[in-house]
């Protein structure tokens, strides 16, 4: 599990998009706050707790720049669960947000997604901060106070500046400065 907050998240592995015009990725987002929620149709807690919850961050945070994503990722009753059979879920549920399948994986049961985060089961809600760094990643159910505690504090934190200014740095490079370059240039240590 990643749970440290220097870990870049990996980025999505999405076979199909459901509620967006446009195919999403972390890269494109960076700079906004990432909330996701993995979930399977066919569990219990993420019907229950789970996607109810992430409507509510959806509709509560819609006027921030916070981007909801749900990741359907099957690892069992993979038949049951296919792409006409979420497109009704989504349907008959009213869920809004975007939704990624999460692409298979040719080798073992786990979809590429889950196993990337390395997540335990669904439901699992992993917040990424506007850096690209996971911020918070948790397996079962969580309370609304908590997860929104999670969102408004990655909501509060600055836009990442894209590189350090230094002396001597335009946007065409960094020069050596001067007393450095003589150094070298002289053999002075």
């Amino acid at each position: 599990m990643i749970a440290d907050t220097t870990t870049q998240a990996p980025e999505l592995d999405i076979s199909h998009w459901f509620n967006t015009p446009t195919t999403l990725n972390l890269d494109m987002l960076r700079g906004r706050v990432v909330f996701i929620h993995a979930f399977q149709m066919l569990c219990p807690a993420c019907v229950s707790h789970g996607l109810p919850q992430t409507q509510r961050v959806q509709r509560l945070f819609r006027d921030t720049d916070l981007q909801v994503i749900g990741l359907h990722t099957v690892f069992e009753h993979h038949a049951a669960m296919g792409p006409e059979a979420l497109k009704a879920f989504i349907h008959e549920y009213r869920l809004t947000f975007p939704i990624g399948i999460d692409a298979a994986s040719p080798d073992a049961a786990i979809p590429r997604t889950m196993h990337r985060y390395g997540m335990r089961g669904t439901p699992t809600t992993v917040i990424i901060g506007r850096d690209g760094t996971v911020r918070h990643h948790r397996f079962g159910i969580e309370d609304d106070l908590l997860v929104g505690a999670w969102l408004a504090n990655a909501i509060a934190e600055p836009l990442p500046t894209t590189r350090q200014e230094l002396p001597a740095c335009s946007t065409d490079g960094c020069a050596i400065p001067d007393e450095s370059l003589r150094r070298l240039e002289t053999g002075i240590r």
